[in-house]
């Protein structure tokens, strides 16, 4: 069977379905078969009403008595109505789902399976899922997939139109290549899983599938990431030399002595600026530990070779700060710096000077990708924050290179890219480095700077916080000191419901200034306008405002040694990353910090407070967020969109172990990726996921 035909290849399936497929994504035959179910139902392990207890439950019966309530929030609509068997009845609700109450046949049995809890005091199951009984029950198996609906095209449209590639499945071609493969790959492993995947006849057959599919992804994923490995080892770079007496001069300049750990990312960053080969490398360490002080030494040494360097960061007031440390730090060198922002005046004259070789440095925001900003001779680049920035953004700068003004060559062959270093202050589990990261050197500070004061984390009940949180607050507010307020909304969404136990930034300053009266506070969001946030985040650093109630927006954002406090509210909605880096907002001064966890109205701590509140490694909470949520949560948007793993688990360091060693040798040899085209074509999303050049 050829993958990649189209979906009117398929018997039964016409113009009409294949244009409602279409809309929806899907184009061939392929990207069907690699729909996965999102859940599976044993039918068989249905409850009688009468003896159903808290959790989720399958409940076999009919329905009555349904009907739409309207509400006073606008919009808002409840439909409810009974569950009903010969045990019992239970009461069922679906919240804004007013076309419910046409879905439905009073005389007919359904199978409904979801939630059954307390709430809005009374049991009720909450928005199940529904099939009718007959469906059910004239399959063989009570084992049943379930698809995510696509618009119209809900879970059962979708079984049917897999009953009809069902006859397809054996002439599935295997994929990946056997050899030094793992046992559970073997010659037709590949529609063996997509077989069972789609038409299990019980739950082994589920975890076999995924086993082999999990594979597939990691191997495809892993393979990308050393196929970009090899085509950036193809670019030739300027070579930097390292000069042992400049460094010398510079270290002993600083008013620190470097740590350990900043020593030793420094001497791998500095030895790969001395190849000809562009360095791709990623800094990471956590919030304070002092990687803008290794990129300034790596920026020192590329300048003192007669080259410029550009920094990149995400955020204008992020860029003002990094150059005006950065200007401090090097102007005694004779180092010229330049920021160049929007809001940078006389620009032109600026990129005059930087295309012709006056500015060594030049820090920045998008400014710094435009096409008139062009470059004497470019040969360092580094970008704070890296994953903010996507590909064709990076793309952008390190084009510039091709732009030179003065362009060098090396070993008579011209410079086609400069050195890379990336930077993030959000911890990557070693499995992601291997994955996604695979192309990248990776150099880790896991030590923090000496007189650094460890943030005291306590997890604190909204119930509780008129005697435990607001009592502290006020202390440090009579120290002069100052506090950041975290709330995950902006304001309260009409449309959205059961969020009325959720904090916003515009009821929050409200509610705070009646409770620290005579202090100033300031909003902070996304929706703002740059100049806007800038002008606040600078009046927060300038201690003219106290309290600052924010988004997440300062997640990235400028020192304020000042701010020794954070309250994030409905801290149980957060991530784990995200807190942590939220967290790191304070204790960035020689004063004593602290972080206050505040959960939603009385629920206990989750796993992830827990956690949150018993470390202050980024390294060992990122690997603890990778295994409670995944790595889409964990990275966040990818260069290109959603990472979208469907099976593989990044926690299953095994499998990843396996499927790196298989990849590495498949990828040493150029021939393989001509003899296996599909895998070819497969890979190249996840190069353009992984690519940095």
């Amino acid at each position: 069977m050829i993958l990649s035909a189209g979906l009117e290849e398929i018997k039964g399936v016409g113009p009409k379905t294949a244009e409602a497929l279409q809309k929806r994504g899907f184009r061939t035959i392929k990207d069907l078969l690699y729909y996965f179910p999102r859940s599976y139902e044993d039918y068989q392990s249905q409850t009688n009403i009468a003896d159903i207890k808290p959790g989720r439950v399958i409940l076999r019966g009919k329905i009555r008595n349904l009907r739409n309530l309207h509400t006073r929030r606008r919009n808002f609509v409840i439909t409810q109505g009974e569950i009903y068997d010969q045990t019992g009845a239970v009461r069922v609700v679906w919240y804004n789902q007013p076309y419910r109450i046409k879905n439905f046949d009073e005389s007919t049995t359904y199978y409904f399976t979801g939630q059954y809890d307390f709430k809005y005091n009374r049991y009720q199951i909450t928005a199940p899922s529904v099939v009718t009984a007959d469906e059910i029950e004239q399959k063989i198996e009570g084992f049943q997939p379930i698809y995510v609906a696509k618009g119209s095209l809900n879970s059962a449209w979708f079984k049917k139109l897999f009953e009809k590639l069902q006859p397809l499945l054996p002439q599935i071609p295997d994929l990946l290549p056997l050899e030094h493969a793992p046992s559970y790959l073997f010659q037709g492993a590949r529609r063996q899983a997509l077989t069972k995947i789609h038409f299990p006849k019980q739950p082994e057959d589920v975890e076999q599938a995924k086993q082999y599919l999990g594979y597939e992804e990691l191997f495809e994923l892993i393979l990308a990431s050393q196929l970009n490995r090899q085509e950036n080892q193809k670019l030739k770079a300027e070579p930097l030399a390292f000069d042992l007496n400049l460094t010398k001069q510079f270290l002993s300049s600083l008013p620190f002595t470097l740590t350990d750990a900043q020593k030793s990312a420094a001497w791998e960053i500095l030895q790969d600026l001395t190849k000809t080969t562009p360095m791709n490398r990623l800094l990471q360490g956590d919030v304070g530990s002092g990687k803008t002080i290794v990129a300034a030494l790596a920026a020192f040494q590329a300048i003192k070779q007669g080259a410029q360097v550009a920094i990149l960061a995400p955020t204008a007031i992020l860029a003002s700060q990094h150059a005006e440390n950065l200007e401090r730090l090097l102007t005694p060198f004779g180092i010229r710096t330049a920021l160049l922002i929007g809001a940078t005046k006389q620009k032109d004259p600026l990129k005059q000077q930087i295309k012709d070789g006056e500015i060594d440095l030049i820090v920045g925001t998008h400014a710094i990708l435009t096409d008139d900003t062009q470059f004497s001779r470019l040969a360092l680049c580094i970008i704070d924050e890296q994953h903010r920035f996507g590909v064709a953004q990076r793309q952008k700068l390190l084009e510039k290179v091709a732009l030179n003004s003065h362009p060098s060559t090396v070993d008579g062959q011209r410079i086609t890219a400069p050195h890379f270093l990336a930077m993030t202050a959000t911890p990557i589990p070693r499995s992601l480095q291997l994955t996604i990261f695979g192309d990248l050197d990776v150099s880790l500070i896991q030590q923090m700077p000496k007189g650094r004061q460890p943030i005291i984390t306590k997890i604190i009940s909204e119930t509780n916080t008129r005697e435990l949180l607001y009592p502290e607050i006020k202390k440090h507010l009579e120290a002069g000191e100052q506090v950041y307020w975290i709330c995950r909304l902006i304001e309260q969404d009409e449309d959205e419901p059961l969020e009325k136990d959720q904090h916003t930034v515009k009821e929050e300053i409200k509610r705070l200034a009646k409770i620290f009266p005579g202090y100033k506070l300031a909003i902070l969001h996304g929706k703002m306008k740059p100049q806007e946030k800038d002008q606040v985040m600078n009046d927060f650093k300038e201690h003219r405002i106290d309290i600052l109630v924010s988004t997440t927006v300062v997640e990235v954002g400028v020192d304020v040694p000042n701010a020794t406090q954070i309250v994030i509210m409905n801290a149980d909605r957060f991530g784990l990353a995200q807190a942590h880096q939220l967290r790191g907002r304070v204790g960035r001064g020689q004063k004593a910090s602290q972080c206050f966890l505040i959960t939603t109205g009385d629920n206990p701590p989750t796993t992830r407070l827990r956690e949150l509140e018993k470390s202050n490694n980024g390294f060992y909470l990122a690997e603890v967020d990778l295994k409670l949520r995944g790595p889409g949560e964990v990275y966040g948007a990818m260069q290109h969109g959603e990472l979208d793993l469907r099976i593989a688990s990044l926690a299953d360091t095994e499998m990843i172990k396996a499927a790196r060693a298989q990849a590495l040798n498949f990828a040493s040899d150029p021939q393989n990726m001509l003899k296996y085209k599909e895998l070819s074509q497969s890979i190249q999303k996840y190069q353009q996921l992984t690519t940095l050049n």
